[in-house]
């Protein structure tokens, strides 16, 4: 089982503390760091740092740890933007970075910045074009690309990824988003679900690598979770208190809804179940999220657990 790192920016938070929490996470031998790509909190402005330049910034501040961005909207950048941006990552970080793409969905950031956010039928059309489009650029498949959005002409795309860059499709769909993450992912991402959610969408995104003839286990699945891990009992018990109250629910209320939810929660042994659990449904990679604004985490305490996740 691969462990990673999930960070939201948009909730506040400079570029060293980003930087603070990636070496936090590589100092405690996770796999992978990932951030999300939002210009706005919901309705709030707070400090929102810019997602791919940020990775620039990592690339070259850390030695080991994978970088990925999850997911960037398409709305945000044209198809060539998005592939030449992930190819510099790509050098910058001597073949690090991993790609995620998606349809985008909050509106007000779309709404405050002017950008245009089209009904999900078309960011879904408009998904499958950019990801063919990026499969192009990166030489993946022969003969450029020409579809209703997008256009590429049959050219070599300098330069070239330094290796295969991983591409990412993740959301809470579950019959589009498994499909699309079928014919081009290689890494299928996904809230922490039941377990018959999971089983679900994994069964078509497998359909769908099978349809053209993909390798459906050359597809890593992967899961973002919330934790709520304490090194005994009694920590565990401060911890979701402190997590219940922040918000204004009873402990128990929220220990069930994420027993329900299969959010990783309990003592480091009861996680490791909740992983090993995952991991025998074929879940490859478990991301721990931090909701919170990176400038409020105590990057030393959140080291400490990292470390004390992944042992």
């Amino acid at each position: 089982m691969e462990f990673g790192v999930m960070v939201e920016p948009q909730m506040g938070g400079s570029y060293a503390d980003l930087l603070g929490i990636a070496r936090a996470a590589e100092k405690a031998g996770f796999t992978s760091i990932a951030r999300s790509d939002h210009y706005l909190a919901g309705e709030d402005s707070v400090p929102a740092t810019e997602a791919l330049s940020t990775i620039a910034g990592l690339a070259r501040e850390t030695k080991t740890i994978k970088l990925a961005v999850l997911v960037t909207p398409l709305t945000f950048r044209h198809p060539a933007v998005i592939a030449k941006t992930a190819a510099t990552l790509d050098e910058m970080s001597n073949g690090r970075f991993e790609l995620g793409i998606g349809t985008g969905w909050m509106e007000s950031e779309h709404r405050v910045f002017g950008i245009d956010l089209p009904p999900i039928r078309t960011r879904f059309s408009l998904l499958f074009e950019t990801l063919a489009y990026v499969h192009a650029a990166f030489g993946r498949s022969p003969g450029g690309y020409q579809g209703r959005h997008y256009r590429l002409e049959d050219t070599t795309v300098l330069p070239q990824p330094v290796a295969k860059i991983p591409i990412v499709v993740g959301g809470s769909g579950m019959k589009r988003t498994p499909t699309i993450a079928g014919r081009f992912a290689d890494e299928y991402n996904m809230f922490a679900c039941d377990t018959d959610t999971l089983k679900a969408r994994v069964g078509v995104m497998r359909t769908a690598a099978e349809e053209i003839e993909r390798d459906p286990d050359e597809i890593k699945v992967s899961i973002m979770s919330s934790a709520i891990i304490g090194e005994d009992e009694s920590e565990y018990q401060e911890l979701l208190a402190a997590a219940a109250a922040a918000r204004d629910k009873e402990p128990a209320e929220l220990e069930q809804a994420y027993g329900e939810r299969r959010v990783l929660h309990g003592t480091y042994e009861r996680a490791a179940e909740q992983v090993a659990q995952y991991g025998a449904e074929g879940v490859g990679r478990v991301y721990i999220q931090h909701f919170n604004p990176l400038n409020e985490l105590d990057t030393d305490g959140f080291g400490r657990q990292l470390e004390g996740i992944r042992s």
